[in-house]
């Protein structure tokens, strides 16, 4: 098990009961014209002090290979490594999300890791984000597989195409010979614990939608070979499942889920079409790493 015990969230009932409340909550929101975060929202109607009992959104911190365009990008008038991709706001509207609409206890900043940090087996959940480009160590690939081997739950988001694929099963789906990467079924539990999610969405970044117009990211954004329109057009909700057939890992490729947090503030639009959608998905992410 992971070091802390699930004691930073209310009893489960209570818990479920507070994001059905949140369902209702943001379908309500968006027919009253929606309260649209500010794009740099810094969590005010938070706590201004972490709780080691409250849930932290943990982001992990890897390296990547590659120069410009590949490990690192600019835009917004500064540098950005893979690893950081969508943050801090992401997590901080989410966070606004869920601390505004439920009971949960959330500590109000999100922290950064990496794998080979023991504060991690304090945290039953953690994220990674657009890891196309990634190169995880010998040492970080035994501090992944140690985390989940004890309990923990890792999302790794926002990475499209064939080679990106071919990244994530290199770095995190080749951890171990008796576990097995494989499509979550459409009648799995993490559809259904709170909202009754037919499939994953796809949320393209919202750079890419104003130019396209189009639910998925351009191939010529991603690392090639991508496969073309083809190759990136469907989302791929995978996991990472043990002997056991527990679900360990989950994998959302051809989609930004994140974005839809980050984004939702800047176009009434991207809200209504993705951004509902994209808290639907993780809340049930959410509730189902943190109650399994």
């Amino acid at each position: 098990m992971v070091r802390l015990l699930f004691n930073y969230v209310q009893p489960r009932r209570r818990l479920l009961g507070g994001i059905l409340s949140l369902a209702v909550a943001l379908l309500l929101v968006t027919a009253a014209g929606a309260r649209y975060l500010n794009a740099d929202t810094d969590g005010t109607a938070v706590a201004p002090t972490q709780n080691t009992d409250a849930f932290t959104f943990v982001r992990i911190r890897y390296d990547s290979i590659g120069g410009y365009n590949e490990s690192w990008y600019r835009y917004e008038g500064r540098d950005w490594q893979r690893w950081e991709t969508d943050y801090p706001r992401a997590e901080k509207n989410l966070i606004y999300r869920l601390n505004e609409l439920t009971s949960m206890k959330i500590n109000p900043d999100p922290i950064v890791l990496r794998l080979t940090d023991e504060r991690i087996l304090d945290h039953p959940f953690i994220f990674m984000s657009d890891i196309g480009w990634q190169q995880l160590s010998q040492p970080e690939r035994a501090g992944l597989e140690r985390y989940l081997q004890r309990g923990g739950f890792l999302w790794v988001d926002d990475f499209w195409g064939q080679a990106e694929w071919t990244s994530f099963m290199q770095n995190i789906g080749t951890l171990r010979p008796d576990w097995t990467v494989r499509r979550i079924p459409a009648d799995h539990p993490m559809l259904t614990i709170v909202y009754p999610v037919k499939q994953c969405p796809q949320i393209p970044a919202r750079i890419f939608y104003q130019q396209t117009g189009l639910p998925w990211d351009p191939p010529f954004a991603h690392r090639a070979p991508t496969g073309g329109v083809s190759g990136v057009n469907r989302v791929r909700f995978m996991g990472l499942f043990d002997k056991q057939d527990r679900l360990m890992v989950v994998a959302t490729h051809n989609t930004d889920i994140a974005d839809g947090w980050e984004r939702e503030g800047e176009s009434k639009e991207f809200f209504e079409r993705f951004s509902i959608d994209s808290y639907a998905i993780t809340i049930n992410i959410l509730v189902y790493a943190l109650t399994h």
